[in-house]
């Protein structure tokens, strides 16, 4: 006679508590992982929306884009580095008022002395980290409390100024950064190349 023995079936506790032990494990790893994921695109975002606006500019620079009632004025991005306040901003500016020079003028904001076409807030706790400028056959200066990008008919090259150098510099970086600490360049060539590393 052969006795079998019927086998249980279903699991154990102990099997039980194993596999959703390994799944939650699974989980929160891909849970931290997504966070971080989540953050490092945002940033990329940001870099590129800063780059089109440089390029925004660019266009309207070379173009016949008209500001109140002048059809030749110089367009360009003004930024300003990000220094204990909650917002950032960056500002697309014409540059109008007589004389040009290529620096972004708004005195009194809402009137006709100013030159801002448009300003864009930076949120989330993102922000411009720094601001660099490299000089004619100087090595890259960064810290710099303003940047101004101006393009100007008919040449895309850009006209880099900086509170450091009182002539053009050959090339510029923005660098932004996540609540994290990621970190995104954009960078600026003298001859309108504008790039996201």
């Amino acid at each position: 006679m052969k006795i079998r023995a019927k086998a249980a079936r279903g699991f154990t506790l102990i099997e039980m508590l194993v596999v959703t032990g390994i799944i939650a494990l699974i989980s929160g790893l891909v849970l931290v992982n997504n966070n971080r994921f989540g953050g490092v695109v945002l940033l990329q975002n940001l870099a590129y929306d800063i780059a089109l606006s440089i390029r925004q500019a660019q266009i309207y620079g070379i173009s016949v884009q008209r500001f109140n009632t002048s059809f030749g004025a110089a367009y360009g991005m003004h930024f300003v580095p990000t220094s204990g306040s909650p917002t950032a901003s960056y500002q697309l500016f014409a540059d109008a008022l007589e004389p040009a020079d290529g620096l972004y003028g708004c005195p009194n904001p809402g009137t006709v002395n100013c030159e801002l076409v448009q300003s864009t807030t930076i949120s989330q706790g993102f922000l411009i980290q720094s601001l660099c400028a490299t000089p004619p056959g100087q090595s890259e200066t960064c810290g710099l409390s303003s940047l101004d990008i101006t393009f100007q008919r008919p040449e895309p090259d850009a006209f880099i100024r900086s509170p450091s150098y009182a002539g053009l510099n050959e090339s510029a970086r923005i660098q932004v950064a996540s609540p994290r600490g990621d970190v995104k360049n954009i960078s600026i060539e003298a001859n309108g190349q504008i790039s996201v590393q």
